[in-house]
Parts: C-alpha cells; structure tokens; sequence
C-alpha cells in the first residue's frame, strides 16, 4: 500500500489525509475510480487495494461528493473455520472489517473518524444481509472478493443506486472457497472476464511490483506463486 506517514490528530473539519500513490498502476487505480461507476481492483496483497479505495473514498465523503461509504466483506476465514462468534452481527463482522477501519482511520484521523460512524456517513454492512437494499449517493466498497461467489459479486453490484460508485477488491490468487472438487469457487475472476467489457467499468490489475510493504514480501510471493 502507499507509504503511511504519520498524522497528528484530527477533528471534524480537518480534511482526510492525502491519498498518494506510490507506483503508476496505483495512479491508474485512483483514475479509473474517479472515471468509471464500477471498479473491480485485483493483485497480491500490499499493492494497496484496499488502502487507496479508502483513501479517495474518504476524500470525496469529506468533499460532500457522496452522502455516505458503505463497507463490506464476506466473512471467510483464511484456512481453519474459528467458529461462530457472540453478540450481535455488528460484533461478529468487526474483525473481518478491522483493516478497513485501520485505513479509513489513518485517512480521517480518529475524531472524524468516530463523527463519520456515529453519524452513519460511514457504515458496515454484512454481506451476507444487503440482498435488497439500495444505496444512493454512496461509495460501495467490497473487500477480500476473492472469498465471494459469482451469485454474491451480482448481489453487491445490484445494490448499486443513482450517484453510487461500486469497487471491487480482491487477490483471485488467494480465495478460501472450495467447491466440492476441492478446487477454488471463487466469483471474482469470472466476474472479471464477463463484464470487462463494459463501458463505465473499469479493470485494474497490480502486480508484485506495486507491493509496498517489507521488500521480501514481494519475492516471496512470487516464490509461493
């Protein structure tokens, strides 16, 4: 993901932390976002997927340009299944929804951060619970949608309202879903291949050489690829 610097502390009429993208294809990301309704983003992990579609989404909810930012994720576990989890299904989803949070709080700073939550500009949505809901004005943000069926990427899409923008992240590399051959179930290449086409979406692939976490991250991808 691009360089985090440290901020100081925010309050509510602070503008969010600027985004700034680190490699070309990164630049391109924020382009197409800003040109297209729907963006699917996919690549390794730390090319910044998810950190750069915060961060413009944090900006152009800061700019009055959309009326709120709705996040989900499909709640997939990475390897052995822990469980189900107590309380209420805000509680069983935040820790699936924690990096999220991580990076909308860099950009927002924690005061406005909070303001954004209380006030329901910012919000969380289970996946699994949005079949006929619709969002107007709204940035739509799908993390991790390499753990998402076909049928649960058109679900998402569908909630797409007037003046929404829909991203799309995920690594097709990285999926735990299974079909019952044991082989990978996910939706999210499929989804590529089938609406790549279309005008007003737009198609954004990072590579190992956008990775900016550890240096060694990179290579051992491609060693594990």
């Amino acid at each position: 993901m691009p360089y985090r610097k440290k901020r100081s502390t925010n309050n509510n009429h602070t503008p969010p932390q600027p985004l700034e993208a680190k490699t070309k294809n990164q630049k391109y990301y924020i382009r197409s976002i800003i040109e297209n309704d729907v963006v699917v983003c996919y690549g390794p992990a730390g090319t910044g997927k998810s950190f750069v579609a915060a961060g413009i989404a944090a900006e152009h909810l800061y700019q009055k340009k959309i009326e709120q930012l709705v996040i989900t994720r499909p709640i997939v576990c990475a390897g052995k299944d822990i469980g189900s989890m107590p309380g209420f299904i805000s509680d069983k989803i935040k820790p699936y929804l924690m990096p999220m949070e991580e990076n909308l709080r860099f950009f927002f700073g924690n005061s406005q951060y909070g303001s954004m939550i209380n006030t329901g500009k910012v919000r969380y949505e289970p996946l699994e619970t949005m079949r006929g809901a619709t969002f107007h004005q709204s940035y739509m943000i799908l993390d991790e949608a390499q753990n998402c069926t076909i049928d649960q990427i058109k679900m998402f899409i569908t909630r797409m309202g007037e003046g929404s923008k829909v991203i799309i992240n995920g690594d097709v590399k990285q999926t735990d879903l299974y079909d019952r051959n044991g082989k990978g179930g996910s939706g999210l290449q499929t989804c590529i291949d089938k609406i790549a086409h279309i005008d007003e979406v737009g198609i954004v692939h990072l590579t190992y050489e956008d990775i900016q976490r550890h240096s060694v991250v990179g290579k051992i991808l491609m060693a594990l690829d």
